[in-house]
């Protein structure tokens, strides 16, 4: 059957690992075609020209664009498309026509084309990409240390009496210091494997710290060299302002205002009317959990070091407010105080 070209086409992807199936949809939302193609730079140039072939290319609803569609975002950004985030597939639809990857092909497009799904990726080509690679890194090995002290704490509890008097409440600096230089004598086969066991474990540690030291030696120059304003500001570590630069992407400029970036970091109130919460505000249950706990951590520190910021919560208190719905007020003045360094200087 010959492909007709029509003026205006909009395109949808439903993402995965090694398949991406598209959709083509006309100016009034006909579906045009579906079909399936490789997820290689050569499967990409495929999809693009497929979608061509129905007429000019004028947006693109993309799946995934943070994962398994990153590279084919890049790709039909680098043509010259527009393209969106499509999320996922409406469930109300799903339930009355059924999950299938041409279904939600199809989905991405009509999200697409309604404006329904109009978010720019964030992009991952630059700077902050380069800093959450490192950021990845640097989470699981916090993650692993805290798991090799908490399993080395758990031995010395249940191991023989001498080595639980020993050990049982040092620091976890101490700890690993003490674990990591043990000889353990020959012995008591339970007592001698113990000590070898938490003897590695704090070589372990050992090395996980020096990993963290090596990957903060990377991190802090990419930060400091893209937003020096931010880490000025009173409460921004290194690691928070991290957070915040890569909730934001390579091109904040895709965030409208000040406004939309705090509904991103879900500090955004939203009016709750229903039940006994009427009349009262919560947070949106949307947005990146990285960058809101980046914030409520700014808030946190300065509650307790910041003399402006304690003065502000003295004079909420006597006027009635509770502490969440401070710390809410503060998150959200946070939201609003990063934002303008969240562009590179």
């Amino acid at each position: 059957m010959p492909i007709v070209k029509t003026a205006a086409i909009t395109g949808g992807v439903d993402t995965h690992a090694d398949t991406h199936v598209a959709a083509a949809l006309d100016g009034i939302g006909g579906l045009l075609g579906v079909s399936e193609f490789p997820a290689t730079p050569a499967g990409y140039a495929r999809l693009l020209g497929w979608l061509q072939g129905f007429g000019t290319v004028c947006l693109v609803g993309v799946e995934g664009t943070g994962s398994y569609g990153a590279g084919l975002a890049r790709h039909i950004g680098a043509a010259g498309i527009r393209v969106v985030e499509a999320g996922r597939a409406d469930r109300q639809d799903r339930r009355r026509q059924g999950k299938s990857d041409p279904l939600d092909a199809v989905s991405a497009a009509r999200a697409a084309l309604s404006g329904r799904a109009s978010g720019a990726p964030r992009g991952r080509d630059g700077q902050v990409e380069a800093i959450r690679a490192l950021m990845v890194a640097k989470r699981t090995a916090k993650a692993e240390r805290t798991q090799t002290i908490c399993q080395a704490r758990s031995l010395i509890i249940t191991g023989p009496d001498d080595v639980r008097a020993r050990f049982t409440g040092q620091t976890p600096a101490d700890l690993v210091a003490e674990l990591a230089a043990l000889r353990p004598r020959p012995g008591s086969m339970v007592r001698y494997h113990t000590l070898l066991a938490l003897r590695e474990l704090g070589r372990r540690a050992q090395y996980l710290d020096d990993q963290l030291e090596r990957l903060d030696a990377l991190i802090m120059p990419l930060v400091a060299a893209r937003a020096p304003g931010l880490l000025a500001l009173h409460g921004v570590g290194p690691d928070t302002a991290a957070i915040l630069l890569i909730a934001a992407g390579d091109h904040p400029d895709r965030l409208r205002s000040e406004a939309a970036w705090a509904h991103l970091c879900a500090s955004a109130p939203i009016p709750a009317t229903r039940g006994k919460t009427k009349n009262r505000h919560r947070l949106n249950r949307g947005g990146d959990r990285q960058a809101n706990h980046a914030l409520w951590r700014i808030v946190i520190t300065r509650m307790s070091s910041h003399p402006p910021t304690r003065a502000y919560v003295t004079r909420r208190s006597k006027e009635g407010l509770s502490k969440p719905e401070i710390i809410r007020c503060l998150t959200r003045y946070a939201a609003r105080e990063t934002y303008r360094y969240l562009r590179p200087s």
